[in-house]
């Protein structure tokens, strides 16, 4: 499989006025609408919340399918598992137990070889936003499936790949969107916690928050997985080692991500919330980006967002907290370019048009900041 970064693209913000509260039927409406002429086997679970109310609704292309999705389904969500991740660094910093400025030598086995650029070392900062100067990809990747690309690397091909890293100028100085890099920070994080990452996962993000379904590696009773699909076709799961899960290796149903979404909002009173609105403080630019979130505008709102891609899954999470409202999509289906699935978030908040149709004439069409995992 050849892998790719979807860099900074232009996703094009209509003027299209704030509407009527959504309901469960207006938002199917919408996804219906959506859908045509787009990919007719694509299944969608999406969800809007705007305030106290929350909007849900499932829809597929072809109607014969409309019943492989509903509330125990997991999706693989992909790069969104990367801002997990970062809420997880978040409570380790306000514990005391981790620093932003520390060095990523500090979180790894004695003697890891580690790049460093001319005695600047790479810290957790520059991990959580992709600051670090680290390739795309593990280096040393060779999968015995290129359908399950993940499966087969382990910490000693992770540090492999570290080991053959050159960084080509200081830490801190340039953007790369790095799945290596969130590799390391889900080992690191689960390293310094002392428990493996979907565990740690689970005790301090899933369970205070309410995602009761999602998981890593251990399906919860009564859940099913979503079978993923490309042009149509079925596709294998996509598979990580539990400790470097965190890049993008956790999987969740629609009723999971709107409590996520929820908590992101500060809706829901847990001991991580403090945590979850640390990781949305911007900690760099150019891109605009907090521990993991990715922050927009549009129309004159700030939005925090990621999106994530496997090989038969596309997802994106975008909020407005001064607003508090906000929407997850969920897709059984790879959606290139990947772009199409945030427009489309955009248009469900009114912040957009429908994904295809043209921006108004004369309006600035702001930067979007597009990654995916494929």
């Amino acid at each position: 499989m050849k892998f790719a970064l979807v860099s900074t693209l232009l996703c094009c913000i209509g003027l299209a006025g704030h509407a009527a509260a959504m309901d469960d039927i207006g938002l199917r409406q919408q996804l219906v609408r959506n859908l045509v002429d787009t990919r007719t086997a694509t299944c969608l679970a999406a969800a809007v919340v705007e305030q106290s109310r929350v909007s849900r609704a499932y829809v597929c292309g072809k109607d014969a399918q409309a019943t492989r999705l509903d509330d125990h389904t997991a999706f693989e969500i992909g790069s969104i598992s990367k801002t997990m991740t970062a809420a997880l660094l978040a409570d380790l910093l306000r514990q005391g137990k981790a620093s932003l400025d520390d060095p990523l030598s500090a979180y790894l086995p004695r003697g890891t070889p580690l790049p460093v650029f001319q005695g600047q070392p790479i810290r957790l900062r520059h991990l959580v936003t992709h600051f670090a100067g680290l390739p795309a990809q593990a280096t040393r990747m060779a999968p015995a499936n290129p359908r399950n690309p993940y499966a087969d690397i382990d910490e000693r091909t992770l540090f492999a790949s570290l080991a053959d890293v050159r960084l080509s100028s200081p830490p801190g100085t340039r953007f790369e969107y790095s799945t290596l890099g969130y590799m390391l920070l889900s080992y690191a994080v689960s390293r310094r916690a002392g428990t493996d990452f979907e565990t740690l996962a689970r005790r301090t993000l899933f369970a205070p928050v309410g995602m009761r379904s999602a998981y890593v590696a251990q399906v919860p009773a009564g859940i099913r997985k979503a079978a993923g699909h490309t042009d149509g076709q079925a596709i294998p799961e996509w598979t990580f080692p539990t400790n470097l899960a965190g890049t993008g290796g956790v999987r969740a149903t629609l009723p999971d991500m709107v409590r996520y979404l929820q908590a992101q909002l500060g809706q829901i009173d847990t001991p991580i919330s403090a945590a979850l609105t640390l990781s949305q403080q911007r900690l760099a630019v150019e891109p605009d980006i907090g521990m993991g979130w990715f922050l927009i505008q549009a129309r004159g709102r700030t939005l925090h967002t990621h999106d994530g891609g496997t090989g038969g899954f596309s997802s994106v999470m975008l909020f407005d907290r001064a607003a508090q409202r906000g929407v997850v999509i969920l897709s059984d289906t790879a959606w290139t370019p990947q772009i199409g699935i945030t427009e489309m978030g955009l248009h469900l908040l009114d912040l957009g048009p429908a994904p295809g149709k043209r921006q108004a004439p004369g309006l600035a069409a702001p930067q979007v900041r597009k990654i995916a995992m494929q």
